[in-house]
């Protein structure tokens, strides 16, 4: 029955776009011809008719949104009286929003840098060895996780437990195992941070491997060659020949598991909910949202530092990609 009722959806789907198509394509020719009386391949107003679906969806799902938390971010907790910049004053005064900044700084150097480096470094080497692709499927498997499911499993491998019980931690037993005292990861101030860091670490970088390993075949082999013929050794090749050849690859990645990481909140929230000094902008931002008596003006104003974070990483790309097409 659920099969059944997707392939009824789809359907239903493709018969809604192509009727607009029909339908729309049929009345601009008869009110164009009834109206302008003037040739139809003249007429700009068919382009704006099939953009009309895409920019009403557009103007729903992000202008108003965006519209409508800017608003509620200068009104009171329950969205109805004026407070002014109250809530932005509130923000730069508040200890957990201070660092919620600090960590999320910390997310943004850490890990696209460890992805990218990783991604990259296994791509390069997977393919010098016969196993190579048996790797590449194992270090890429753990992108069909989510981030809550990722968050469970290393939450077995952090797991703490008293120093008179038995570990059942990985990373504690390993420890036990050798003498040393088991710790509460989690729990350790500044450095719980990037273990969690190590989570979205272990997702992403199969993504960013799977890029790499894509353009590395792109390079010229007869460059490669030329350079081993010239005496250079196997690291001068990666630094000199091989990453200037891949820059837009790597800006590339960077940029897309940026923006992830500025929107990261569901493993933050599995493995600590903010405790211990591991908040980040998404977590407050749900806590005085949704939590706290539902603080509608401080979360939106949350809401909108987010923003703010993303707006020049894409304002950055978009005339990275205006650059290229003048060229």
């Amino acid at each position: 029955m659920p099969l059944l009722q997707f392939f009824i959806y789809v359907s239903s789907g493709i018969l809604v776009c192509i009727l607009y198509y029909v339908l729309a394509n049929h009345l601009h020719d008869y009110f164009y011809k009834k109206f302008y009386k003037s040739n139809l391949q003249d007429s700009k107003l068919r382009a704006w008719i099939f953009l009309a679906p895409a920019l009403i969806i557009l103007f729903i799902f992000l202008i108003y949104p965006v519209a409508e938390t800017t608003r509620l971010s200068f009104l009171d907790n329950h969205g109805r009286e004026f407070k002014g910049i109250n809530n932005y004053i509130w923000a730069i005064n508040d200890s957990d929003f201070r660092q919620s900044i600090f960590n999320n700084f910390l997310w943004l150097i850490v890990v696209p840098t460890s992805c990218t480096f990783l991604g990259l470094t296994i791509a390069a080497l997977a393919d010098r060895v016969w196993w190579g692709v048996i790797a590449k499927s194992l270090i890429f498997m753990p992108m069909a996780i989510s981030f809550v499911g990722a968050s469970v499993i290393w939450k077995f491998v952090y797991e703490y437990r008293g120093p008179e019980n038995d570990q059942i931690g990985l990373l504690n037993a390993i420890m036990v195992y050798f003498g040393a005292s088991p710790q509460a990861w989690i729990a350790i101030p500044f450095w719980n941070n990037f273990f969690l860091m190590v989570i979205m670490i272990w997702i992403q970088t199969g993504l960013a491997m799977v890029i790499f390993s894509a353009a590395l075949r792109a390079i010229p082999e007869e460059t490669i060659e030329a350079a081993r013929i010239d005496g250079a050794g196997e690291v001068r090749i990666f630094f000199f020949i091989i990453i200037p050849f891949l820059s837009e690859t790597i800006l590339v990645i960077w940029t897309t598991i940026t923006i992830l990481v500025l929107k990261v909140f569901d493993i933050v929230l599995a493995m600590t909910n903010g405790q211990w000094g591991t908040e980040v902008l998404a977590n407050l931002m749900f806590d005085w949202m949704f939590r706290g008596g539902g603080d509608s003006g401080r979360g939106s104003t949350i809401a909108l530092f987010i923003m703010l974070g993303v707006i020049p990483i894409m304002i950055w790309n978009l005339r990275r990609f205006k650059m290229e097409d003048n060229k």
